[in-house]
């Protein structure tokens, strides 16, 4: 069974990020500032991250 991580920085705080495998187009949140990211590439371990925009329900209130 492999424990191996991937790394990578968030593209808006660049704090340092360490997760379990992931694929990519996977989504996935910084911890530190709650930016949602995409997996764009990994390569050698390494992590490509993106932002992605999201956009909220209005739900007319």
């Amino acid at each position: 069974m492999s424990t191996a991580t991937l790394t990578g920085a968030c593209p808006e705080c660049e704090t340092d990020l360490t997760v379990p495998p992931v694929v990519q187009g996977e989504t996935l949140s910084c911890p530190e500032c709650m930016l949602t990211l995409r997996v764009e590439d990994i390569t050698d371990g390494r992590l490509t991250l993106h932002m992605v925009e999201v956009q909220l329900r209005d739900w007319g209130q």
